[in-house]
Parts: structure tokens; sequence; C-alpha cells
């Protein structure tokens, strides 16, 4: 999904989760939120079995013969996303149609990996919604994810218009061939070098960030969006499941992937 501060994941609440999928603010007054509040009393509390069936109910879960659990085209979750996928081609459309012809930066646009264009739904079933760095370890090694509900296309068609393609993601460095497996197998037919795929390496961080081996989610990523911008490139365009993948400059539009089953600050 991805990430920096994985082991730091914290699960939403039913309240959280409603507001997601509908676009409205996270937290209300007197509701704890995710961040820095503790409940008072337990009707702040989402029941948690409640809380995962409003998750596989917004996702459709489909569950196969061997016990693999997947996220169903005819859901409210793809119908967002591809309400969220025509706004951006809409976006795209204009923004790539020659308008930077004259400018020496090149387009780029920058997309997360889990959940903005790989979709963690099946992983998170298996672990019960227990992410534990082990057990992504193992599942990205084995198992490929499938592709977020038309993003592939959707950054094949940006590649083919001028767009350069990025991704950038929380992923550990060791992750990465299981990484660009992945995205291979399930359909993005763009580059996916150490030029065009960025993945956190704590042992050995990159010059460019100051934060090095500490950088928070929104260091990481505004960071390296920096850096890419150095390299020439105008991101006219940021994708991403969390708002710590979105925030911090370096990208003249946002998109908002929804994601109700984690929080990354």
């Amino acid at each position: 999904m991805p990430r920096p501060a994985l082991s730091r994941r914290v699960r939403l609440g039913g309240a959280a989760v409603a507001a997601l999928v509908t676009g409205t603010a996270v937290f209300g007054v007197g509701q704890a939120t995710a961040e820095h509040s503790v409940p008072h009393t337990d009707k702040e509390i989402p029941n948690l079995t409640q809380v995962q069936d409003k998750i596989k109910a917004y996702y459709g879960d489909t569950v196969t013969a061997d016990g693999q659990h997947y996220a169903s085209p005819d859901s409210n979750y793809a119908r967002q996303v591809r309400g969220i996928e025509a706004k951006a081609r809409a976006y795209l459309t204009k923004a790539l149609a020659g308008k930077r012809a004259a400018e020496d930066a090149k387009p780029a646009i920058v997309l997360d990996m889990d959940d903005t264009t790989l979709l963690t739904y099946n992983y998170e079933l298996q672990v019960g919604f227990a992410f534990t760095p082990e057990s992504q370890d193992k599942y990205l090694e084995s198992t490929d994810m499938d592709p977020v509900f038309g993003m592939n296309r959707l950054v094949n068609w940006a590649h083919d218009k001028g767009a350069e393609v990025f991704f950038l993601t929380g992923r550990k460095e060791k992750q990465r061939e299981w990484s660009v497996r992945n995205l291979k197998n399930v359909g993005y037919g763009v580059p996916l070098d150490r030029k065009h795929v960025y993945l956190k390496d704590k042992e050995h961080p990159p010059p460019y960030l100051p934060c090095g081996a500490t950088c928070t989610t929104t260091e990481f990523k505004s960071g390296t969006r920096k850096h890419i911008e150095s390299l020439g490139y105008n991101v006219v365009a940021n994708f991403g499941d969390q708002y710590s993948d979105l925030n911090g400059g370096f990208g003249d539009r946002t998109f908002k992937m929804p994601n109700p089953m984690y929080y990354l600050p």
C-alpha cells in the first residue's frame, strides 16, 4: 500500500470508514481520532466485527474456493475508483495536451503502490487486517496483488500521452524485485527500472533526503517528488491512498484514492 512506517498503520473505526467512503471529514465532533485521542467511553469505539463487515461490503468481498478474497468490479469501491479515474483522465487530457511543449520540464505523474496501483485487499483479509512486516514479505514474495480497478489502463494511457511515470512507495528496498514483478504481471506497461520506481531504503537513504533514515511518510514522499522535479520533470499529478502520500507539495494536482482499511500518518 506500503510504504513508510507500515508498522505504524492505524486501523479505522466504522465512522471513519463511512467518512472515507463518502468523502467527508474523517473524524467528527466528540469522536476519538486515530492520531491523538483516547476514547472516554466504549461508545466512541465502533465494534470491530461490524467495521470489518462494512469494509467487506464496500469492496464487494468475493471468496474463491481456496479462501482467497477479491474485490468485486461491481462494488461501491470499484465505482468510487472509476469516478476518481474519470476526473484524473479529464484533467490529464488537458495537462498533457501540449501546453507544456514550450517548457523545459517534461510532464510526469507519481503514484503510490499499495491501494493506489496495487490492491492489498486479499492480503489484508488473509492476515485479518493485522499487518506485520514478516507477513507482507511472505505475501509479496509469492503472490501478485490485483491492480486497483482501471489504474493500469489509466497509467498506460497517460504514458502514451507523453507523461513520464514514477512509482513512489514506502515498501522496503528488499521488496523491489517482487514489486516490479507484480506491476509487470498485472499490466503496467511502463518503465519499471530504478529510475522510475522509488522504494524506501533505510539502510542507504539517498542524499537528496535530508531526513535520511528517519523520514516521515510525508517527508519521504515530498522529498522524492522534489528530487524528481530536480531531474527536469514537472509532476502534473500525484496519486495516493493516504494524505501523507499527497502532502508536502511538488505536484500540480493530487488525486486521493479510497482506502478504509488502514491509516498512515
